[in-house]
């Protein structure tokens, strides 16, 4: 009885259902008829995305986005040629046999297409003084899966915990390999150097160029004496400016006019009052 069922039941396996490949490789679906007695079934794939399902092979032909990129390898085995980002996705294989009591079979296939990184954009303060804090920031967004984040400085690599390592025991850096971060709490001189970021997933990595952190040390004496030179040089045209101030420089010829009056005579006459004019 289990013979006579097995032989008028189509049956479908697969080597792989979770496959993954680099962007720009071929792939193979394996789609394995292993048991089916009608001479010409009916193969079909399909691609699910977003729950949404479309044909990439139908009617002994390929279709959709994987036109001219794909074929299948007898007798049901779907081949990518030239895989993009975009083919991840889940893939289901149907086979439909009508000469067969079980008539038919599915199986489904987990595409992942793994994207090498791109460049990330670098960001490093080019100067910090001594005892500050400075935040590094490293990020791409095309890389799948998701890109982790490595920092070197003088083309070394900062291990993501300062106390691992005898070079660094003394940095007070945070480093988050997930979020591209590198954060100093007190920047030390050592601190200085050429740094520059790496992101890397499973397919590969891309670094940005290196690029130069200087450290200095805070003049303290020299703000201060500026501070008292700029203070000195306010108090002197101050100064000077009330010495003018009192000396009348800054009294105008009309203000003079205004205040002073030359008493008015009458054609040079001399009037004097008799004791009867009172």
């Amino acid at each position: 009885m289990r013979c006579y069922i097995s032989t008028l039941a189509v049956i479908l396996k697969t080597t792989n259902p979770k496959p993954w490949v680099n962007e720009f490789e071929s792939i193979e679906l394996s789609c394995m008829i292993e048991s089916i007695s009608t001479t010409n079934p009916r193969i079909e794939w399909k691609k699910i995305k977003m729950g949404e399902p479309s044909y990439v092979y139908f009617d002994k032909e390929i279709a959709g986005d994987l036109e001219k990129r794909a074929k299948i390898r007898e007798p049901a085995t779907l081949v990518i040629l030239n895989a993009t980002r975009a083919d991840t996705a889940d893939y289901r294989c149907e086979v439909t046999a009508p000469n067969d009591q079980k008539s038919f079979d599915e199986i489904l296939i987990s595409l992942t297409v793994r994207v090498k990184p791109v460049v990330p954009r670098c960001s490093v303060p080019k100067s910090v003084p001594v005892g500050k804090p400075a935040e590094l920031h490293c990020l791409e967004d095309e890389g799948y899966p998701k890109s982790h984040y490595q920092w070197f400085r003088n083309k070394e690599e900062i291990p993501e915990d300062p106390k691992g390592s005898p070079k660094f025991f003394n940095s007070t850096y945070t480093l988050n390999g997930e979020m591209g971060t590198l954060k100093f709490s007190a920047v030390r001189k050592e601190d200085a150097g050429e740094y520059y970021c790496r992101a890397r997933n499973e397919a590969g990595f891309s670094e940005c160029g290196p690029q130069m952190m200087e450290v200095y040390d805070i003049n303290i004496a020299g703000i201060i004496l500026g501070v008292v030179v700029v203070v000195t040089v306010l108090l002197c045209i101050t100064v000077g400016i009330f010495c003018a101030y009192k000396r009348g420089y800054f009294t105008s010829q009309k203000q003079m006019g205004n205040n002073y009056k030359t008493p008015a005579k009458g054609d040079g006459v001399d009037y004097v009052r008799t004791e009867d004019e009172v």
